[in-house]
């Protein structure tokens, strides 16, 4: 099994990759540039360039996450257009550090009596991205964490997003495992049933990460809590071990983004390499 979690790029994208591996995780992921800014960045390619030879002599996999601003449905022509360049920045590093993709969050709501408006606006944006990126490394769509029936929260529209882009082949799956619950897509009684459902669809194909939470709060009341793997949410280890156990998803690097508040990383990544690391 491959664990890891988000860690800093303070030290720059080698030093991103070295705390990866001094924590003992054979994956992790990293913002590419400042998580609050849609500002296109100026890097430095031979850090990348040395990330990724690390990475890839140490067996380190890695994603990066996207601003929290990126937003695939904006209707302002000028932010649309700042979403644009900022995600084809980031697809820019995210290739130089030799990353799997960029995690993308699901689109908004738009309009409540035109919900087809904005999976119109998701693919427009992307088509206009990735028409542009020339690159191997991919968008990575993840998905939201609202209440059942919001936008965002079903295998159906995240593959249907895909299928109807212009480049489907440079767009993956990041599965978030709080999203899931929260939204009721798993609740952790019907993993069978979302596995079976995942693979008739072509969901687990494309499938590339995978964002390791618990939830602070039950299932289907679509609030994204994270919370610590053992012990500190309404997601069991029982329920946790058939998710990790099912042959899927064997090669899918699992990345923590629980609180630090109790337990650090490392120490999280070393239970669960205790537990399911082999």
């Amino acid at each position: 099994m491959k664990f890891g979690s988000h860690v800093s790029i303070r030290e720059g994208y080698l030093g991103a990759a070295k705390q990866a591996l001094s924590m003992k995780a054979s994956a992790f992921q990293y913002f590419p540039k400042n998580p609050r800014s849609l500002s296109v960045k100026e890097f430095s390619k031979d850090d990348t360039a040395l990330c990724k030879k690390f990475c890839e002599e140490n067996a380190l996999e890695s994603v990066s996450h996207t601003p929290y601003p990126t937003n695939l449905t904006s209707t302002d022509d000028h932010k649309k257009n700042l979403v644009i360049q900022s995600l084809l920045n980031d697809l820019e590093i995210t290739e130089a550090c030799g990353s799997i993709g960029a995690v993308v969050h699901f689109g908004k709501l738009i309009y409540r009596d035109d919900p087809l408006a904005s999976y119109r606006l998701m693919i427009e944006t992307l088509n206009e991205v990735l028409c542009q990126w020339e690159g191997n490394c991919k968008i990575l769509l993840e998905n939201n964490a609202g209440k059942p029936g919001t936008i965002g929260t079903t295998m159906e529209e995240l593959v249907q997003v895909r299928n109807l882009s212009e480049k489907p082949e440079k767009i993956g799956f990041c599965l978030d495992t709080c999203h899931a619950f929260a939204s009721g897509l798993w609740n952790g009684e019907n993993w069978n049933e979302v596995m079976d459902k995942g693979i008739e669809l072509g969901y687990f194909d494309q499938l590339n990460v995978i964002h390791f939470n618990n939830s602070k709060y039950d299932t289907g009341l679509g609030k994204d809590r994270h919370a610590t793997i053992f012990g500190d949410g309404y997601i069991t280890e029982a329920q946790f071990h058939q998710l990790i156990k099912t042959s899927q998803l064997e090669d899918i690097p699992f990345i923590l983004e629980t609180p630090k508040d109790k337990i650090t990383h490392r120490e999280e990544i070393g239970l669960l390499m205790e537990k399911w690391g082999t």
